[in-house]
């Protein structure tokens, strides 16, 4: 078990890699316009597409691309240790199961309680690295401008080193509940539905049973479309699913804590306490509507960035796959 564990490793992380830089690359001005949306306290921006020209026109590609340092020095490697730890923990419930039960997983019921355990856990060990980069990134994405006050931040690297000094480690870690009470269940019910979307699709097009592992022996890799629209359909229903919590998170993630707010901040002055006070709050103020605000801009963030992710990620890693085994 430990060899069959093992034999992937090496084209995993430079699979996952690549995909990391790919959709980060790809998508990163949608993640701007969603931080934005989701930052506002007050209607500013009319919809997704109206935070994305406002932004442009007022500040241009660096307005759009706000925070990228952060997420491609730290969000790769992030990446990696999410996409390898999702694999590793998959394959080994999974080969546990069907070796403990003496028959194949799918169809059981098993399945789905190992895709949801293996997606949440791979995004409670890769927090240990997104936490950090999206507390930076939002911080950077919620600001309409470079300023010349003391307070705002002029680089990636200067946000990390302002909010280290003046709040400590955790203002580095804000939000990392959180976080992980927004991203664990979306990646839990993300891999959920990409595995069922993946399962059905493989039986479609083979019209033969399909299995995790391919214990059949047969070739269980889908065609690149349909890979697509698997990745695309999981990450939206997932995406708009968990879109309140992924609000509540923006929204401690970009509060400045003891340095004063800046005009150039999207950030609401409103004080929050944790997750629920802020669902609290946004519902009272807002009703439905505010649990919701942001919620198509992170549809239209998370569509193309998971799709964009796991084609990447199957294709590269079947490359370097090819190429390790030749």
């Amino acid at each position: 078990m430990a060899e069959r564990l093992e034999e992937s490793i090496l084209p995993n992380v430079l699979g996952s890699a690549c995909a990391g830089i790919i959709a980060r690359i790809s998508t990163h001005p949608l993640d701007t316009t969603k931080a934005r949306l989701q930052a506002q306290s007050a209607p500013r921006f009319r919809g997704p597409v109206d935070a994305l020209a406002q932004t442009a026109r007022a500040e241009g590609i660096t307005g759009l691309y706000r925070g990228f340092g952060a997420v491609i020095i730290g969000g790769t490697p992030g990446t990696v240790l999410y996409l390898c730890s999702y694999d590793f923990v998959k394959k080994g419930l999974s080969q546990a199961w069907e070796s403990r039960m003496n028959q194949p997983m799918e169809g059981t019921g098993a399945d789905f309680a190992v895709h949801f355990t293996a997606g949440m856990l791979a995004e409670t060990i890769a927090c240990i690295i997104y936490v950090p980069v999206d507390v930076v990134k939002e911080r950077m994405q919620v600001q309409q401008g470079l300023q010349s006050s003391p307070s705002a931040y002029k680089s990636s690297w200067d946000a990390f080193q302002k909010i280290a000094r003046s709040e400590g480690i955790t203002g580095i870690y804000k939000g990392y509940t959180a976080t992980l009470g927004s991203f664990g269940p979306f990646s839990a019910l993300y891999f959920v539905f990409y595995e069922k979307l993946k399962r059905s699709s493989c039986q479609y097009v083979s019209r033969e049973p399909y299995t995790i592992s391919g214990s059949s022996g047969r070739n269980t890799e889908l065609p690149f479309p349909w890979v697509v629209g698997c990745s695309a359909g999981a990450g939206a229903l997932a995406s708009w699913l968990t879109s309140p919590l992924d609000m509540a998170k923006l929204r401690l993630q970009v509060q400045r804590g003891h340095i004063a707010q800046n005009a150039s901040s999207l950030a609401p002055v409103t004080s929050y306490r944790g997750v629920w006070d802020c669902l609290k709050q946004a519902h009272k103020r807002d009703g439905f509507r505010g649990l919701f605000r942001g919620a198509g801009a992170r549809v239209l963030h998370f569509a193309p960035a998971t799709t964009i992710t796991m084609t990447s990620y199957e294709m590269c890693r079947s490359l370097f796959a090819g190429i390790g085994g030749a």
